[in-house]
């Protein structure tokens, strides 16, 4: 009873941080004529329910795809219909064909923030609780704290309630396959993911390593028997799954090939913005996008991406354990970030949420790398208005999960799991410290992360360079990326063989 009266403080005290966060500003309040990302939600509300499924994903006089025209798989499209039928009721000018566009209300932006804290208690929410309590190891103090550390991450909580998005849908369903796997339903987990990435096709950063996991873990069991029957049972719940998402577009192969084409719309260019990732960071020096042909820029991201998650795809698929799964999580959605095509600053968001399943076992590393990846948006929350919540959602979150994970403590080479690597790394510095360097590391990078942030809000750049805080904030939070891309491949690729499912050593009886 004592444990659900904390679960049910941590998740409260969650939902106050998002319910305040949202009484700030969205993204593009009253700037015509574009107005940001809370338009485009709404307007999604307006277009899937005025016009016919047919033309949901078309160019047509009723609805223009150069004004936020749908880009996102269909249960995206099936979730703003039902927000839309629940806005029809309770004022039809919210969705009025048209005449809508732009709607800005005090009633509208409550309906609007109320329908993303629902997301959040109906599907990220209870993945979280699930997973702490019966994926996590530790006493229930512990279990407690991880929960709360990762509902109180500012990433999501700023970009979801204070910029306007439903990341919180599509990273709750992932959990919910990562849930799935962990506790071995399968299908549970193939499914839940399956929905997660037909609501957002972005959903492909995790993907190599469900499939490496449930492909070794098939391959385990046998594939001639037991193992080919349960890759059959995956193969079919996703099937099926796909089907039923896509089926309002299946009966034309025009509809289905728009829907692609709208997915992955390879026009748009390598990089938008200054995002923290290796081609934006690079054209600071080489004007990549100006030199190569888009065509060569796809194929250049492609092979770079393929390269970096190939060492920990492979590894999965030998060692196909829960431990090196979420090891693979995050390497996979972070080569993705860092060299695919066409990155978001909020896609960062997709390799934050398995970081944060690594949030009591790597606790220092993780809280790092969590504090970057809401730095690394620091520009987009600026130009939002966010720059009160942005720091004080960043400094609860440091200071609580530092005390309650006692993560300055936890930083010997067996915390952070990098023994063999420091074993081949003492035979040329037999008397380095890494442990201390990586503290030291992790108090500079703060200091320059809160300098940046400092300057960027309260200073303006010299007339000649209008793009210096974004560019000095994407490249700061890139070092830190890439170095975390090291890390946990480094954690993963070298595991120590006596490390079970879970991630902990297996002792060894001595004869």
């Amino acid at each position: 009873m004592e444990n659900w009266s904390l679960v049910s403080l941590c998740v409260l005290l969650g939902l106050t941080t998002r319910w305040t966060v949202s009484l700030n500003t969205y993204s593009g309040t009253s700037k015509p004529p574009m107005f940001g990302d809370y338009e485009a939600q709404r307007h999604w509300q307006e277009v899937t329910y005025n016009l016919p499924v047919q033309q949901w994903y078309f160019n047509t006089t009723d609805n223009n795809l150069n004004y936020w025209g749908l880009d996102y798989p269909p249960l995206t499209a099936f979730h703003s219909l039902l927000c839309a039928h629940i806005a029809q009721l309770i004022n039809p000018e919210w969705v009025e064909l048209h005449k809508s566009r732009g709607y800005e209300s005090p009633a509208h932006k409550l309906f609007m923030r109320a329908t993303v804290i629902i997301a959040d208690i109906l599907i990220y929410i209870p993945a979280v609780v699930l997973y702490c309590f019966y994926l996590t190891d530790g006493s229930t103090r512990r279990k407690v704290s991880t929960l709360l550390c990762i509902l109180l991450y500012p990433g999501l909580i700023l970009i979801d309630h204070g910029h306007f998005q439903y990341n919180s849908v599509s990273l709750g369903l992932a959990l919910w396959g990562v849930l799935g796997l962990g506790l071995g339903w399968d299908l549970l987990g193939s499914l839940a993911f399956t929905l997660a990435l037909n609501y957002k096709q972005m959903e492909l950063y995790h993907s190599l390593p469900f499939f490496c996991y449930l492909l070794g873990k098939c391959a385990k069991k046998g594939l001639t028997h037991k193992g080919l029957i349960l890759l059959l049972k995956i193969s079919m719940t996703v099937v099926a799954t796909f089907a039923v998402c896509w089926l309002p577009f299946l009966s034309d192969p025009q509809q289905s090939l728009q829907v692609v084409r709208r997915l992955f719309p390879v026009g748009r260019g390598l990089f938008e913005d200054k995002v923290a990732n290796t081609w934006c960071s690079l054209n600071v020096l080489i004007k990549i996008r100006a030199q190569l042909s888009s065509e060569t820029q796809l194929y250049l991201s492609l092979a770079a991406t393929l390269l970096a998650v190939l060492p920990s795809s492979v590894k999965l698929l030998m060692n196909p354990t829960f431990w090196q799964f979420k090891l693979a999580l995050v390497n996979s959605s972070l080569a993705f970030f860092l060299f695919s095509f066409q990155v978001h600053e909020k896609s960062i968001l997709l390799a934050a949420c398995p970081v944060c399943l690594l949030i009591n076992e790597l606790p220092l590393m993780a809280i790092w790398f969590l504090l970057t990846s809401t730095f690394s948006m620091l520009p987009l929350l600026l130009k939002d208005g966010l720059l009160l919540p942005y720091a004080v959602t960043s400094l609860a979150f440091l200071f609580l999960s530092l005390y309650l994970l006692s993560a300055l403590d936890r930083v010997t080479v067996d915390d952070l799991r990098i023994g063999p690597y420091v074993r081949l790394y003492r035979t040329c510095f037999p008397t380095i410290n890494i442990p201390l360097i990586i503290k030291w590391k992790f108090a500079f990078f703060l200091l320059a992360m809160a300098g940046l942030s400092f300057t960027s809000a309260a200073l303006e750049p010299p007339a000649n360079l209008p793009d210096l805080f974004p560019v000095l904030v994407s490249l700061c939070a890139y070092f830190q990326f890439l170095g975390c891309l090291v890390y946990f491949n480094v954690v993963q690729l070298m595991e120590s063989p006596s490390v079970d499912d879970r991630g902990k050593k297996n002792k060894v009886k001595k004869p």
